[in-house]
């Protein structure tokens, strides 16, 4: 029987090559000369800080026009509401989530029993796999799930005939 896996999965080698690429923006721009900014990078969460709340936003602007060139999406991130303020520097956190939460697994399977596709979605910690008898309900499936609104990036692995 067909199946796939449905997984939320961050590239950690996009990841820190978007961190790097932005540093390396952040050191020839003429706005940043002599300030201390910095984007660090530390398992899957980003920091960005720098001298004023204005330019972190300015080093958020970097980060996401670099995590768009590597294909690497925002949607799935957490960052908090108020900027950090500790001395001289604001600062605030970027953190990219790893796999798919029960409450969001519940909602997906819930998305493909609702559109009563030939296909059954089970929750596998955290992937969900989808199982049908033909390949062209398992391609309507992801179809379905790419233009669902999931505030995950979502991606499809072992696809098995």
């Amino acid at each position: 029987m067909p199946s796939f896996d449905v997984v939320s999965e961050i590239d950690s080698v996009e990841l820190n090559n978007a961190v790097e690429n932005a540093t390396r923006e952040l050191g020839s721009r003429f706005d940043f000369r002599g300030v201390d900014a910095r984007i660090e990078l530390k398992e899957f969460t980003v920091t960005l800080a720098s001298e004023s709340d204005f330019q972190v936003q300015q080093l958020h602007d970097i980060f996401a026009n670099h995590c768009a060139k590597r294909n690497l999406s925002l949607a799935g991130t957490e960052s908090p509401e108020e900027l950090t303020h500790s001395g001289k520097t604001f600062s605030t956190t970027v953190t990219f989530k790893q796999g798919i939460d029960q409450a969001l697994a519940k909602k997906i399977v819930k998305i493909i029993k609702e559109a009563k596709l030939k296909v059954q979605a089970s929750i596998q910690g955290d992937k969900v796999r989808v199982t049908g008898k033909k390949r062209d309900d398992l391609q309507q499936t992801m179809a379905l799930l790419r233009n669902a609104d999931i505030d995950l990036p979502l991606q499809f692995e072992n696809f098995r005939d």
